[in-house]
């Protein structure tokens, strides 16, 4: 496992949430060079630089309870020792729990932040060798 999979505080994921995966996979391949591999069980789309073995970052249908009129957008993923204690430290902190805690099989524990300015990022701690 890479030390952002296992750094507190280190960023560690990128993902898409899109209405169009496909046609996001073929902009993003045309531009980059972005190759896929589909993640076991899910229909998720894992995103390997040219020529990399480790995912960087993926790409998924945004989900059904998404609000409505939510444009497709690029979320960062943070790593953190106990997403539970950090969920509940950024409401603490004046944030909003927007989702979550919640566990990704395989993967791991996760959760939505808002901070108090409004902006959102996700906390996550991992479970599974990377």
């Amino acid at each position: 496992m890479n030390d952002h999979y296992k750094t507190h505080g280190a960023f560690s994921w990128n993902e898409l949430m899109t209405t169009d995966v496909e046609g996001a996979k073929k902009f993003y391949a045309g531009l980059f060079g972005w190759e896929y591999e589909l993640f076991e069980g899910m229909e998720y789309s894992v995103v390997k630089a040219a020529g990399q073995k480790e995912g960087q970052a993926g790409i998924m249908t945004m989900p059904p309870d998404v609000p409505p009129g939510t444009r497709p957008s690029w979320g960062g993923y943070v790593t953190v020792d106990d997403v539970d204690a950090t969920a509940q430290k950024a409401k603490s902190l004046g944030g909003q729990l927007l989702f979550g805690p919640m566990d990704i099989p395989k993967v791991g524990r996760f959760a939505v932040i808002q901070d108090p300015q409004g902006a959102v990022i996700s906390a996550i701690t991992y479970k599974m060798e990377m």
